[in-house]
């Protein structure tokens, strides 16, 4: 071959291996991103005895469950944030549900996601909760997403609330239950409907990133009775708790978990509500699952579904009485473990992942999956090995942070938690499915909690300036902790 054509060789071969470029006309990968709001692992493929969620069961075999995945925090805002953005809370300072990223200096021009892949030549869409309180005026919108639809929430409600009054107030947010209503009425039935809209009408010549986040279960939960009838009146619906669950774990565990806005279980024990909020989560579960059914038919019906990557993930978790309390904002299993799901090209069909995950992992995954120019500065991890196959190794835990110095670290077989005065839980999730027996006081297992440390992030700043709801910190020289402007003190009562 003479020099001329070998050069033309060469220059062929490089072609076919340069990264495209956004203005080629390469085929990649669409993106479905659908958030869900609240949910926590009751999913009927992830275990749960009674959950009837027919298409998450149908979509994860079509492609891989992660059946230990976590958040990296506990509360809307801070976990979208490190979704979005993917970094942790500890290096964003974002621990509340204000401020809105945007808001904070060194964040405000920080490239999220959609933009990555808006920069790759997808035209983006949202509707519904994606971003936690949305993005602000039409200018700052159009800069997360090129079309937006309508906005999260709850939709239809009942002209007065439908539980009793309960000795936290008369929050709008703490009610349940089933009344007459329209389904199509909600607005997560609205959001799923636009989506839908939008697959049908998808130009051809630019790949798309979809997001539709879903508002329910989130309280207040009402569903239609269809919905509460898949679900019996039976005490058998509840999940076990043991009266004396928090007696080993340590004080300082109360200063985060001890004052929530939602009911207390014993409130909800007491007004004969517990099983009606549980049947309410669960009917709203399902009715939410029923929406991605939809949209999951949506996307065979417009000839997308062989091409377009589908991801399915939650905020944060939720208690329905587990560690006694009915809420979010901890770091035990319930309220950091939630469904995540892959599907799509180049994802293996029916596959089960134990490893530990986090969410914070969606974005290079995404990035990797879609053949989008890489970044160097994200903190989560690729899953594009376990979406090849689902048993490959995996070296690193999940980590969930609440508020500076407040960490769980979980391994296959281990939670560890550590709080910011120094005190520790160790949970053998194996052997202890419920978290009822720390086991941090036994020398016995020192050498688990040591391996455990290790993993704690290195980076842990503190609130950003303008931080709200919910955030504490702590004064390690008066052993005091601060939360919402009150000082708790160590050895001080348990507020009722």
């Amino acid at each position: 071959m003479n020099t001329r054509y070998r050069l033309a060789a060469l220059a062929f071969v490089a072609f076919l291996v340069l990264p495209a470029r956004a203005d080629q006309a390469v085929e990649r990968p669409n993106v479905l991103f659908i958030s869900i709001d609240d949910q926590n692992d009751w999913i009927g493929t992830m275990g749960h005895p009674h959950a009837q969620t027919p298409h998450l069961d149908r979509l994860a075999e079509r492609g891989t469950l992660f059946l230990n995945a976590h958040v990296q925090s506990v509360l809307c805002n801070p976990s979208r944030t490190s979704v979005m953005l993917g970094l942790r809370p500890t290096t964003t300072g974002i621990y509340g549900l204000a401020p809105w990223f945007r808001d904070v200096p060194c964040w405000e021009d920080r490239v999220t996601l959609p933009q990555h892949f808006r920069n790759q030549g997808y035209r983006t869409f949202t509707a519904g909760k994606v971003y936690h309180g949305g993005a602000g005026g039409p200018q700052r919108r159009q800069q997360e997403f090129d079309v937006w639809g309508p906005p999260g929430g709850i939709g239809v409600r009942p002209e007065e609330k439908l539980i009793p009054p309960t000795p936290m107030g008369n929050h709008p947010l703490m009610d349940w239950g089933v009344f007459p209503h329209n389904d199509e009425d909600k607005q997560d039935y609205i959001v799923a409907s636009w989506a839908i809209e939008q697959l049908e009408n998808m130009p051809e010549d630019q790949p798309f990133f979809l997001a539709a986040g879903f508002f329910l279960p989130h309280v207040p939960c009402y569903a239609t009775q269809p919905w509460f009838d898949l679900y019996p009146d039976d005490q058998r619906l509840l999940p076990p708790i043991r009266e004396d669950d928090r007696d080993n774990t340590p004080h300082f565990s109360w200063y985060l978990h001890w004052h929530l806005p939602e009911p207390r279980l014993r409130w909800v024990r007491e007004n004969d509500q517990w099983l009606n909020l549980v049947r309410s989560y669960l009917a709203c579960t399902s009715f939410i699952d029923a929406q991605i059914g939809r949209l999951m038919d949506a996307l065979d019906e417009t000839g997308h579904a062989d091409n377009t990557i589908v991801v399915v993930w939650s905020d944060h978790g939720y208690h329905l009485g587990e560690k006694l309390i009915t809420g979010k904002n901890t770091l035990w299993e319930r309220s950091t473990r939630v469904p995540l799901v892959f599907a799509g090209p180049g994802i293996s069909a029916g596959g089960r992942c134990e490893r530990p995950v986090e969410l914070l992992d969606i974005y290079p995954t995404l990035i990797a999956l879609c053949q989008a120019t890489p970044r160097d500065d994200l903190e989560g991890r690729s899953l594009v090995p376990l979406l090849e196959d689902a048993d490959a190794p995996r070296a690193w835990p999940a980590i969930t942070s609440h508020n500076q110095g407040n960490h769980a670290v979980r391994t296959e077989r281990w939670r560890y938690i550590r709080y910011a005065d120094g005190s520790e839980e160790l949970y053998d999730m194996q052997q202890d499915p419920h978290e009822w027996d720390n086991l941090a006081g036994d020398p016995r297992w020192e050498s688990v909690i040591r391996e455990h440390r290790q993993w704690l992030p290195e980076i842990d700043r503190p609130p950003v300036p303008g931080s709200a709801h919910r955030v504490l910190t702590y004064d390690p020289e008066t052993d005091t902790a601060v939360w919402e402007g009150r000082t708790v003190r160590r050895g001080d009562p348990i507020p009722e």
